[in-house]
């Protein structure tokens, strides 16, 4: 299978058409798209007031949209609350983490779905079944590559920021079975933090969860994302990736500097790298061709 073949084949996981949000006469979204397709990471960029938070609360289920429709692999949803999201297997990582930083990291990574010990104990006594909690959060933070955490008795508000959101994305990952969400991930990291995050994301991706990514960092974004989805006035203008625009480019569009001239068929076509092609299964037997995106 080649690589053009590939991409013509993949059906989004994730999907919004026409989504209209308004508080008032206040527009959040008009009419908003957006196409998150298996195995790869989609950076979502916009300026302040574009509309971009408003779109991803409306996957997470903290926000109900007026009027549009979302699909998960092919399928119309509603998503009337945040656990609906989750059932779904959408999980999100918000730029505040959402941990309890009095309890500790297995308790954190089991928060709302706290498992009880097999038997009478969890039936009738109704105990959780700590030990059994801790060493599932091991597992995670260990497939993650976060070695550095060895007790899951720690308490979260312990450990250095990138740690913490470390917790919180391997919580994301070991409940968020088709997508996962992160707001502002690196926001208030380092430098050495920001890289473990970044990586934590492709590792994410490479277990074939596909991430959407929102941050106005925009090395982070071009460095770990294979396409970007470019937000203005509450809806999509653009969608670019690494390869065909700079980061000036993005930027440009993002504030309306640039117009970016393309149809909706060119912004919700796939074009995952050849690494995303293989998290899914698809082997890229040549570089990849299909249509750039025009500036």
């Amino acid at each position: 299978m080649t690589a053009a073949a590939s991409t013509t084949d993949i059906r989004p996981i994730l999907q919004a058409k026409n989504l209209v949000k308004s508080y008032g006469r206040v527009v959040a979204l008009d009419g908003a798209n957006l196409e998150l397709y298996p195995g790869e990471v989609l950076g979502v960029i916009g300026d302040n007031g574009a509309g971009k938070s408003t779109l991803i609360k409306c996957f997470s289920g903290a926000v109900v949209p007026d009027r549009g429709e979302i699909y998960i692999d092919g399928e119309l949803v509603h998503l009337q609350s945040p656990g609906d999201s989750q059932a779904a297997g959408i999980e999100t990582v918000y730029q505040t983490l959402a941990v309890c930083p009095a309890l500790d990291i297995g308790t954190n990574l089991f928060l709302g779905r706290e498992r009880r010990k097999p038997g009478i104990l969890g039936s009738v006594f109704r105990m959780l079944d700590l030990g059994g909690m801790r060493d599932a959060a091991r597992k995670e933070m260990s497939d993650l590559g976060l070695l550095t955490i060895q007790d899951m008795t720690q308490a979260v508000e312990t450990l250095s920021g990138g740690q913490r959101q470390g917790v919180a994305v391997a919580r994301a990952a070991a409940f968020g079975q088709r997508v996962i969400i992160m707001d502002e991930p690196t926001a208030a990291l380092g430098v050495k933090e920001s890289a473990k995050v970044l990586q934590l994301i492709r590792d994410v991706r490479d277990r074939g969860i596909p991430v959407i990514l929102i941050s106005h960092n925009m090395p982070h974004v071009f460095e770990v994302a294979d396409r970007i989805h470019i937000h203005r006035l509450g809806r999509r203008v653009a969608v670019v990736t690494p390869e065909s625009h700079s980061m000036a480019d993005a930027v440009a569009i993002m504030t309306g500097a640039l117009e970016a001239r393309m149809t909706e068929d060119e912004m919700s076509r796939p074009k995952p790298s050849k690494d995303a092609l293989a998290a899914i299964g698809h082997l890229a037997e040549g570089p990849m061709t299909g249509p750039q995106p025009r500036a």
